[in-house]
């Protein structure tokens, strides 16, 4: 039976699992805490990076024979299979643990509710669901990046107060500090930005995560289907923070395609001007989560393919009089949008959803 100290303490897994945002993928960010019968806290940890310990085995160690008996808190579903790491699932029987006690199952059909059936197999009580809903949006790239095979799709839009994102022929700036702090952070966290050719000609930006601490590489992905965006652009000079990826049509120019590539950019030729397959293809690459930030032509490519997950809308109190306008998502584009968080970021605020579908 699930308590308000089952909920208390799955919290603070879930609070530890933060720790390996943005460096676990592919694998997803899991906590995991230790509680003897008296209630003590003797062991808990996160999983840091792929091919390190996962949060059940560094929770065990730290518990080491204070294990026997206890409850163990896990926000995901301990594996049952051998990957990078050993099965988990024998680590707790093997520390006798008596309960498990699991946020949410793990959609990976290497796991998919086998862990705890291997568990209670053993003798070990497990209670499920508890802190379900945050468990499973803490995780929605990985079950994303699992069930469907493309990346998690994060699309963020920068609206000035007359409803417009930009101007056709400069670069405007929308947002202030406090915001533009916000999502330089987020871009430490995410795999992978994506941009049109329009936003890469107009604001020739370099799109790395800059004044904050990133991990490892971040992956810049081009939707440049005609091969517009010339060989000069800024982007192309970031190479040391990550790849750059050029998305064309088969049928662009080869001879500007083969100038980027002696230069280190990787160009993906689209058989069709569609986004899911190249989507699909990034996914093979490990690419789980995908912040598409512009501009309102790739933006309704993905509302139109039904490929948004989340949506951040930055309404910002500058007024440009004329220019592009935003994109509108509307409910027979984007099915059942849930309700919308609201968070002050300076002079800025963020409205961000999470999109539900039924497909």
């Amino acid at each position: 039976m699930v308590d308000a100290r089952d909920r208390a303490l799955m919290t603070r897994a879930l609070f530890l699992a933060e720790r390996g945002r943005g460096t676990t993928t592919p694998n997803p960010i899991v906590g995991a805490v230790v509680v003897t019968p008296a209630g003590v806290v003797v062991g808990q940890g996160a999983h840091l990076v792929a091919g390190g310990p996962h949060a059940e085995v560094v929770a065990l160690d730290a518990a080491g024979a204070r294990a026997r008996g206890a409850t163990l808190y896990c926000t995901l579903e301990p594996c049952c299979h051998v990957g990078r790491t050993g099965p988990c699932v024998e680590r707790i029987v093997a520390a006798r643990i008596a309960r498990v006690v699991v946020a949410t199952r793990d959609p990976n059909p290497r796991v998919a509710g086998q862990g705890i059936a291997y568990l209670t197999s053993h003798g070990v009580e497990v209670t499920e669901d508890v802190c379900l809903e945050k468990a499973t949006r803490l995780n929605a790239p990985f079950f994303t990046w699992v069930t469907e095979s493309r990346p998690f799709v994060l699309l963020k839009a920068a609206v000035s107060a007359d409803g417009l994102v930009g101007r056709q022929d400069r670069r405007v700036f929308l947002t202030g500090p406090r915001a533009n702090q916000f999502f330089q952070q987020q871009r430490a966290e995410i795999d992978a930005i994506a941009v049109g050719a329009g936003t890469v000609l107009v604001d020739d930006p370099l799109l790395t995560a800059r004044d904050v601490y990133r991990a490892r590489p971040l992956t810049r992905v081009l939707f440049d289907w005609r091969g517009r965006i010339p060989a000069t652009a800024r982007v192309f000079s970031t190479l040391p923070a990550g790849p750059v990826i050029m998305v064309q049509s088969a049928d662009a120019d080869p001879a500007r395609a083969a100038e980027l590539e002696a230069r280190g950019v990787l160009v993906h030729r689209a058989r069709e001007r569609r986004l899911r397959p190249v989507l699909d293809w990034l996914a093979s690459r490990e690419i789980v989560s995908l912040l598409v930030e512009g501009g309102p032509g790739l933006h309704a490519a993905c509302r139109d393919e039904g490929l948004i997950d989340r949506v951040q809308y930055v309404v910002t109190p500058e007024v440009l009089g004329e220019g592009v306008p935003s994109v509108a998502f509307t409910r027979p584009h984007v099915e059942g949008m849930r309700w919308p968080s609201v968070k002050v970021l300076g002079r800025d605020a963020l409205i961000e959803f999470d999109v539900h579908r039924t497909h």
